[in-house]
C-alpha cells in the first residue's frame, strides 16, 4: 500500500491531460514516437501427417449425412449446426465448422451414445483426415488472428511499476479488480477503459512515482496488517519468523524514510478469543529504519506443553472462574528482517490444564496476535539510499554533467524500459516539458519526479499497442517485430516488462532466432519472476484463486481452517512451479508420483513421517490415490460446495480445463437436487439419477456425471473417505462413449488415453492467456502443432512453452481492416 498524496495543479493537469491521451489511445489513434515495423513474409511450419485410408470426399460427406444428419440438417440445426452445406473437398468454405466437429467427435460425443456410431477404425481414419486436412490449410493460409490494443491489468501494472522502479511495493491493492474473459483478467476485450479509471491508474501513479523517488508526505501514517486466526497456533507461522516460533505473523512494510518507526503488536485477549479489546493487550516498541522495504514480524517463543491440536476456549469455559495459579508470562519477539530487536513479557491467558478434567493442576497459558502495525516516519534522518532511487538517478547535475542533460538521461533511460522499446525525440519533449514544470521553484529530484508521472501515465506504458507500417495492406499478415516480441514474451511469462537484457536483445534484432529465443525462455523461466506464471496463469487455469472465497461448514468439517486452506494451495502452487521449472512432462499434472506437503496437509492425505511447516516432496504411495492434480485437496474444494461435493462441478471443471471441451450454459430455472426421497436421505448418485430424468438436463450430464462421480471418493475438502449417507461410495462411471472406469485411478487411466486433447487443451489455455484473447477456429492447427512437436519430447513443459512462443498466433499478426 502506499502513501496517500494530496494533489496539486501539477497533478491536476497530468491526471486531465493523460486521462485524456489514454482514452484517445483506446480508440486507436496513432501516438507519436512509436515504433513501426515492416511486414515480412511468414514461414510456418508443417507437420508429417498420419496415414489415412482412400476415402473418396464423396465417402466422407456420406459420412456426415449418415450418422450426423439426422439431427445436424437445415431444418433441425441440433446446437446451431448443419452438415449439409459442408463439402470434404472444399473445407476452406466451411473451416470454422470443421473444427466444432473435429472436436466433438474426437471426444468420443458424437454421435450421441445409444445412437448409431460409425466403427472405431472409421472414426478414427475420419478424425485423422479431417485434422490432417485443417492442419495443411492452415500451413498454407496462416491466419494468427487480430490483435487489439490491450491495457495493463492491474498484476501487470503493478509487477511492471516493481521492476522498472526496483520498487518493492505491491501497488495492485490499490487498483480495482479486473473483469475476466475466457478464464483469464488479462483478455484485451474486457480489459475496459474508463475516465474514471484512468484517474484510478493516474493517481496511483503519482503516488508511486513520490515513493520512488523518496518525495512522498513527512507526516506519520499508520500500516496495519490483520492476522488471520486459527485455533491451532503452537507452530511456526512462516517462514519469515524464527525457527522454535509459535503463532504471530509478519508482513512487507515499506519505509519511506530513513526514521524512527513505531511498532504496533495487538493482542487478542486469549487463544482464539476475539472479545472487546484491553489496553494491556497492546504492546509498542520503537524501531529505527532505513528507507525501503522490511519484514515486520511477531511471535511467541514454542510452548512445549501446548499440544498443537489444543482447541480455542468456548463461552461456557471464558465464563469459569480463574484457576488459582495463573499461569506464567509469555515472552513476545518482535523481529525485523528476521532479527530480534525486542522481546517483551506479556501476561498469558488460561486456555486448560495440562491433565484435562483436573483443575487444580498446572495451567496452561497461550495468546494470539491479532495484528501487527507500523507507525510513521518519526524523527525523519532523509529519503535515504533506495533500490529505487539508485535505478531512477543515474546521473547527478554537475558530476560532468548539465542538469537539462541529465534530466534527458534519467527520463529517457525510463522512457525505454517503460514503454518497452526504443524512444524518439517525440517521447522525451513531453517528458522533458513536465520536468521543466515540476523543477521549476523546487529541485532536480522533484523535476525528475513529475517526469516521472508522465511516463506512468503514458499511454505507451499502460497500453500494449503493436503499430502497422503506413501502407501494410489491411487483412495481410505480418510478423511482429523482435521488439513487439518481447513484449509478449515478457508479459506471458513474468506478466510485466522486458529487463535490460530481453530489450537489448531484441532491439539487436536477435531475439526472433530460435537458438537465442530458446536461450531467453529459458533464463526467463529460471528467473524468480516466473512466479507470475503460477499466480497470474494457474491461478485463474486451475481455479486456485477461488480458494480464499470457499468456507467449508464448521459442522461437517470442523478439522478444516486457515493452515490446511494455505497449505492446500501452497502445494499445488509448488506443484506447477515444478513441472515448469524441472521441464517436466505436462502429462505430470494427471498422473504425478509425487506431491508436495507439510505436515497439516500429511496429516490430512494420510501420508506418515512428515513433521513441521516445511514443505517437502514426497514419493506417493499408489494406495493414497492422490497422483496429479485431481488428487490435490485444492483442486477438490474449489469444485465442491461448502457443505458437500458436486458431481457437476468437478465433471464441468474437467471438462473446461483438462479436455477443452466446456458444456453449453445450463437452462434458466434448473431445479435444485433433492437430497431425501420419502424421508431417506439420498446419495449424490441418486440424487443425480433424478435430476438426469429430464431430458434437457440429460444431455449435458452424460458429459459431465461420470467424471464427477469417479471422485466421489474425495469429500468437499479433498479428504478420502469410503461412505457417505451411511452408503458405500460408488465411484463407477461411464463415458459418452461406453468407456467404463472406476474411481481416481480409472479417471486417471481414461484421460492418460486422451493425453493428446489434454495437451491440445493445455496449449489452448496458455495460448489464450499468452495473447490476450480467446483461442478461434484458426488458431486450432497451431495447437495442434504446439501438441505434436511436444510429443516428440514427452510433452515436456518447455515444448510447450516454446511451441507456444514461436507459433503463428504469437509471433505473427493481421492487419486490420480499415
Amino acid at each position: 500500500m502506499l502513501p496517500t498524496v494530496k494533489p496539486t495543479g501539477l497533478r491536476r493537469k497530468l491526471a486531465a491531460a493523460a486521462g485524456l491521451v489514454a482514452l484517445t489511445a483506446a480508440t486507436g489513434f496513432a501516438l507519436l514516437g512509436q515504433a513501426t515495423a515492416d511486414t515480412v513474409s511468414a514461414t510456418p511450419v508443417v507437420h508429417t501427417a498420419a496415414t489415412v485410408s482412400a476415402a473418396t470426399p464423396e465417402d466422407r460427406k456420406r459420412m456426415l449425412t449418415q450418422f450426423c444428419g439426422g439431427c445436424h440438417n437445415d431444418k433441425s440445426k441440433t446446437a446451431g449446426m448443419s452438415v449439409m452445406p459442408l463439402q470434404a473437398d472444399n473445407i476452406a468454405a466451411h473451416n470454422a465448422t470443421w473444427e466444432k466437429i473435429l472436436r466433438r467427435v474426437s471426444l468420443g460425443e458424437m454421435p450421441p451414445r445409444g445412437m448409431k456410431r460409425p466403427s472405431k477404425e472409421e472414426i478414427a481414419d475420419f478424425t485423422t483426415w479431417l485434422e490432417t486436412s485443417l492442419d495443411k490449410m492452415g500451413a498454407a493460409n496462416p491466419d494468427p488472428g487480430r490483435a487489439t490494443l490491450r491495457r495493463l491489468n492491474r498484476a501487470e501494472y503493478a509487477n511492471a511499476v516493481r521492476d522498472l522502479l526496483d520498487l518493492q511495493v505491491d501497488v495492485s491493492a490499490d487498483l480495482p479488480f479486473d473483469d475476466s474473459g475466457y478464464g483469464f483478467d488479462n483478455i484485451a476485450d474486457v480489459l475496459t477503459v474508463s475516465r474514471t479509471l484512468m484517474d484510478k491508474y493516474i493517481r496511483v501513479g503519482s503516488r508511486v512515482s513520490r515513493t520512488a523517488t523518496g518525495l512522498v508526505s513527512r507526516s506519520a501514517v499508520v500500516s496495519e496488517y490483520k492476522l488471520s486466526k486459527d485455533p491451532y497456533v503452537n507452530e511456526r507461522a512462516n517462514d519469515d519468523l524464527p525457527l522454535g516460533s509459535r503463532g504471530g505473523g509478519s508482513f512487507k512494510f515499506y519505509a519511506p524514510y530513513d526514521a524512527s518507526y513505531t511498532i504496533i503488536v495487538n493482542l487478542n485477549p486469549g487463544l482464539g478469543a476475539d472479545i472487546q479489546k484491553n489496553p494491556a493487550d497492546r504492546i509498542e516498541t520503537k524501531v529505527a529504519l532505513t528507507a525501503g522495504q522490511h519484514i515486520i514480524g511477531a511471535s511467541f517463543r514454542k510452548n512445549l506443553t501446548l499440544e498443537t491440536t489444543l482447541a480455542p476456549r468456548t463461552i461456557a469455559q471464558l465464563r469459569m472462574p480463574k484457576p488459582a495459579n495463573a499461569p506464567p508470562p509469555l515472552t513476545l519477539d518482535v523481529q525485523v528482517d528476521g532479527v530480534r530487536t525486542s522481546s517483551i513479557s506479556v501476561p498469558a491467558q488460561a486456555v486448560g490444564f495440562k491433565d484435562e478434567g483436573v483443575p487444580h493442576t498446572e495451567v496452561i497459558g497461550a495468546r494470539d496476535v491479532q495484528s501487527i502495525a507500523v507507525a510513521g516516519p518519526y524523527a525523519i534522518k532523509g529519503a535515504g539510499d533506495t533500490p529505487s532511487r539508485r535505478r531512477i538517478f543515474i546521473c547527478r547535475p554537475g558530476e560532468g554533467i548539465s542538469e537539462n542533460a541529465c534530466a534527458r538521461k534519467v527520463l529517457g533511460t525510463l522512457a525505454r524500459a517503460a514503454y518497452r522499446r526504443p524512444v524518439t525525440s517525440a517521447d522525451i519533449a513531453p517528458l522533458m516539458t513536465m520536468y521543466k514544470e515540476g523543477r521549476n521553484g523546487s529541485d532536480f529530484d522533484h523535476g525528475i519526479e513529475a517526469g516521472l508521472e508522465v511516463i506512468l501515465a503514458s499511454p505507451n506504458f499502460l497500453f500494449l499497442r503493436e503499430v502497422d507500417p503506413p501502407r501494410a495492406k489491411p487483412g495481410t499478415v505480418r510478423r511482429i517485430t523482435d521488439v513487439e516480441l518481447a513484449s509478449r514474451l515478457s508479459l506471458f511469462l513474468w506478466s510485466s516488462i522486458p529487463d535490460e537484457e530481453l530489450l537489448a536483445t531484441a532491439e539487436k534484432g536477435q531475439l526472433s532466432k530460435p537458438a537465442v529465443l530458446q536461450s531467453q525462455v529459458s533464463r526467463m523461466l529460471a528467473d524468480p519472476k516466473s512466479k507470475a506464471l503460477t499466480a497470474n496463469f494457474a491461478g485463474q487455469w486451475l481455479h486456485l484463486r477461488r480458494l480464499d472465497a470457499q468456507k467449508p461448514d464448521k459442522a461437517a468439517f470442523p478439522e478444516f481452517d486457515q493452515r490446511l486452506r494455505t497449505a492446500m494451495q501452497t502445494e499445488t502452487e509448488m506443484f506447477f512451479e515444478n513441472v515448469i521449472r524441472e521441464n517436466r512432462s505436462a502429462l505430470d499434472f494427471l498422473s504425478a508420483d509425487y506431491t508436495f506437503v507439510n505436515q497439516r496437509l500429511a496429516e490430512h492425505y494420510g501420508i506418515p513421517g512428515v513433521y513441521g511447516t516445511t514443505f517437502r516432496k514426497v514419493k506417493l504411495d499408489p494406495k493414497l490415490r492422490r497422483g496429479g492434480l485431481l488428487g490435490q485437496a485444492s483442486i477438490l474444494t474449489v469444485t465442491s460446495y461448502n457443505n458437500r461435493t458436486s458431481v457437476v462441478l468437478r465433471g464441468k471443471w474437467i471438462l473446461e480445463n483438462i479436455l477443452a471441451a466446456p458444456p453449453p450454459p445450463p437452462p434458466p430455472d434448473v431445479p435444485a437436487l433433492n437430497d431425501a426421497k420419502n424421508g431417506k436421505l439420498l446419495s449424490v448418485r441418486e440424487q443425480m439419477e433424478m435430476h438426469r430424468a429430464n431430458p434437457v438436463c440429460a444431455s449435458c450430464h452424460t458429459k459431465m456425471d461420470p467424471l464427477g462421480f469417479s471422485l466421489e471418493n474425495y469429500d468437499a475438502v479433498g479428504a478420502w473417505r469410503a461412505s457417505f449417507a451411511g452408503k458405500p461410495i460408488d465411484a463407477t462411471a461411464v463415458m459418452p462413449d461406453g468407456t467404463k472406469f472406476e474411481g481416481p485411478n480409472g479417471l486417471q487411466g481414461v484421460l492418460m488415453s486422451r493425453k493428446d486433447q489434454f495437451v491440445e487443451a493445455l496449449t489452448e489455455r496458455m495460448l489464450t492467456y499468452g495473447l490476450g484473447r480467446g483461442v478461434d477456429y484458426y488458431d486450432m492447427p497451431a495447437v495442434r502443432d504446439v501438441r505434436d512437436h511436444a510429443a516428440k519430447d514427452d510433452y515436456r513443459m518447455n515444448a510447450i512453452i516454446m511451441g507456444i512462443v514461436q507459433s503463428v498466433p504469437f509471433v505473427m499478426k493481421r492487419i486490420p481492416e480499415k
